[in-house]
């Protein structure tokens, strides 16, 4: 059992962009933010990333059994060197994510994790949403709630995390809880840095447009960038969610292109998502406040501020952390599910009902 009130969470994220595992630890009681603790990365290096590239999309085989091999190695590495948390919200690694059909997909296996550090571990955070009709993404909004009432936000407000696939959420502070009716939306808003990603390592063999630097100097294909936006999903009312793979033919777009215009054309195709996700906000918000390796690609974050009809910045403005944010969020999380509150509800995953999600190891 977890002692009362506030208690100290380490979270652990490793994301669609595959750059690595983040780590931080946050003093909550699962409603509120109390304080912000230490944070640290590990890398994947270019053999682990390659192995994990090779199991996407896949759900069973020697290549996802593989790939749980790296992403539990990455975070035994990472998690042992903290000492002090009460427990742990251990996110995995998605490799699939296909909440209408086989479900959804985190590699990783928590009882092994808190067996190894001694330390009870929250993890398989997604399945019962998606068990119960929901998406089971994003599921970072019940955070994001307490972000905007830890920054004193007056004004409803959008978070938007930029990873290898973007998500927002739409922000009312003025709710008394994230589980009250018109205190949060949420939904996947469309392909973010993974293209972008996948175009850098298929052309060049990098992991990214550093700076947004390729970009800067191509040009956006407008036809490329409509043939996308005409898919179904971004007619879809929220909320919604997708797969890091769910546009597989995006790289026959921008085939014929050169390097620049097509880097060009994903960072544009990024922004424009975005613009149209905005579209479904209750109330336009006061501002964005941007999360995730996106909102260091200036490029991006220039076509996102021309896009969009209200301010644009990093989280960092308001003393959050960017970084680690969505590995801030599985430790609030982690702490919620201790202690029987929802982690997701109908506007944030479209679930039929309010649903705490995950599965509670103890060493």
């Amino acid at each position: 059992m977890l002692k009362a009130g506030a208690v100290t969470a380490l979270g652990a994220m490793s994301g669609t962009s595959l750059d690595g595992v983040d780590a931080a630890l946050l003093v909550t009681d699962g409603h509120r933010i109390e304080s912000f603790g230490e944070c640290a990365y590990r890398a994947y290096s270019d053999a682990e990333r390659a192995t994990l590239r090779a199991a996407l999309g896949k759900w069973s085989g020697p290549q996802v059994e593989a790939a749980t091999d790296v992403v539990m190695q990455a975070h035994l590495d990472l998690l042992a060197g903290f000492k002090e948390a009460d427990l742990i919200g251990f996110h995995g690694q998605t490799l699939a994510h296909d909440p209408r059909g086989r479900g959804t997909l985190q590699i990783g296996d928590g009882a092994a994790l808190a067996s190894a550090l001694g330390t009870l571990v929250v993890w398989d955070f997604r399945s019962a949403d998606v068990q119960l009709g929901g998406e089971g993404a994003p599921l970072a909004p019940y955070f994001h709630f307490a972000c905007a009432k830890y920054i004193q936000a007056g004004e409803p407000l959008c978070f938007l995390n930029l990873g290898g696939v973007g998500n927002i959420t739409w922000v009312d502070p003025s709710k008394s809880g994230p589980d009250q009716d018109g205190a949060l939306l949420a939904f996947d808003t469309g392909p973010a840095n993974a293209p972008i990603n996948d175009l850098m390592q298929s052309r060049f063999g990098k992991p990214y447009d550093k700076d947004g630097a390729l970009a800067r100097g191509g040009e956006v294909a407008l036809g490329a960038l409509e043939l996308l936006l005409d898919e179904p999903y971004f007619a879809r009312i929220p909320p919604k969610s997708l797969d890091r793979d769910a546009f597989p033919d995006m790289m026959d777009l921008v085939a014929e292109l050169s390097d620049a215009d097509a880097a060009a054309t994903f960072t544009g195709i990024c922004a424009a998502a975005v613009a149209r996700g905005m579209e479904h906000c209750p109330i336009p918000p006061a501002r964005v406040l941007v999360t995730g390796g996106g909102r260091r690609n200036p490029v991006l974050m220039q076509m996102l501020q021309v896009s969009l009809d209200c301010p644009v910045a990093a989280v960092e403005e308001v003393g959050l952390d960017g970084d680690m944010l969505e590995a801030q969020a599985f430790a609030h999380l982690a702490v919620r599910v201790a202690r029987g509150l929802p982690t997701s509800g109908p506007s944030t995953t479209g679930v039929r009902a309010l649903v705490g999600g995950g599965e509670i190891s103890r060493p």
